[in-house]
């Protein structure tokens, strides 16, 4: 397991090293609750506009679905780095060590995870003086957040895997990661979208770590899905992503 753990050190050696990354990584999530969450709140500040929030003001429905949202961009970007790895020639060096590839590229996707959910819980600290949330509900809501980014960060490993230049990664990822994150009912519910949206969105991973992380902070009352189902269905994502990632970084060979 020496390789799995050394990946895992080094994602997270790197993090820490860039503090603009960290900063800049913090400001974007932040700003959604600040000048729109904050914001719309004052719009939604009634009773009928309270019950399609399911009981809660707007600023705590919208906490738990701009969580998931940071752990699911950063995870997202662990192909970025890897694309950065391949043009400085350190993937290279990996695929020729007498190590294994499969320990190599999970430790390298765990490493990203734990990244993105360090950012996580950075935010819901933060968030703690902004919305009426559940202390109780941290725990789990860290251990989906945990699971969405491994499924994440294997579906973004993978896809770069089969990339060369940067550009082209960040423009395949804005088109998966847009309608994503608006199709997971993170911003508004599920239930008020077009019959077509909600048949996207029940296929959306993200989908289900907004409404089990909602669950968790804010109350049963504003979730859809059952536990078994939230839990079930990113545990499968996390599986399958991280297998997929492993098979393709397998086969891949030195350029």
């Amino acid at each position: 397991m020496r390789t799995f753990t050394t990946m895992i050190y080094r994602e997270l050696k790197r993090f820490s090293r860039s503090r603009a990354r960290v900063v800049g990584s913090l400001i974007n999530p932040l700003m959604w609750l600040i000048f729109f969450g904050m914001g719309w709140s004052g719009v939604f500040n009634n009773p009928m506009a309270a019950r399609v929030f399911g009981g809660v003001d707007y600023l705590t429905y919208l906490v738990p679905g701009v969580f998931a949202m940071t752990v699911f961009n950063m995870s997202f970007m662990q192909g970025v780095t890897l694309i950065l790895d391949k043009q400085f020639d350190f993937l290279k060096e990996i695929l020729v060590a007498p190590a294994s590839r499969a320990e190599a590229i999970l430790g390298r996707i765990t490493g990203g995870s734990l990244m993105a959910l360090i950012q996580g819980v950075i935010l819901l600290t933060l968030s703690f003086a902004l919305a009426d949330l559940k202390l109780s509900g941290v725990l789990p809501a860290l251990g989906l957040g945990f699971l969405v980014g491994i499924a994440i960060a294997g579906m973004g490993v993978a896809i770069a895997l089969k990339m060369t230049s940067m550009e082209g990664f960040q423009m395949v990822v804005t088109m998966i990661m847009m309608p994503m994150t608006f199709l997971s009912g993170a911003i508004y519910p599920i239930d008020a979208m077009p019959g077509w949206m909600k048949a996207i969105a029940y296929v959306n991973p993200l989908t289900y770590a907004v409404d089990g992380t909602r669950r968790y902070l804010v109350g049963d009352a504003v979730a859809k899905f059952s536990p078994v189902v939230e839990w079930g269905v990113l545990a499968l994502l996390a599986l399958a992503f991280s297998a997929l990632a492993a098979l393709e970084f397998e086969k891949a060979t030195i350029d």
